[in-house]
């Protein structure tokens, strides 16, 4: 992944990981000609953009829900149930 990145602050962190899953993790980065902290930086913001894609729907159809529909009763029952079901 060849692109341009703005100069944002950065924060080391400590990160624990089997030894196996490291190994492996490095033979990624070397297969797509990156490094292991850009590879996870890129799959972590991958993951905070799919969560916030996610809150942001959810978000707007509560704010649908919460609208409501028109149904075209303004608001008014005109049937009764045995009339809707028949027994």
């Amino acid at each position: 992944m060849n692109r341009e990145r703005q100069k944002i602050e950065t924060q080391n962190i400590t990160l624990s990981l089997p030894k196996n899953l490291l190994q492996r993790i490095k033979h990624i980065a070397i297969d797509k000609n990156t490094s292991v902290s850009r590879l996870l930086t890129d799959t972590l913001e991958e993951i905070v953009k799919k969560e916030d894609s996610y809150e942001n729907a959810r978000l707007y159809h509560i704010k649908i829900l919460e609208k409501g529909f028109d149904l075209g009763t303004e608001g008014k029952v005109t049937w009764r149930r045995e009339d809707l079901y028949e027994r």
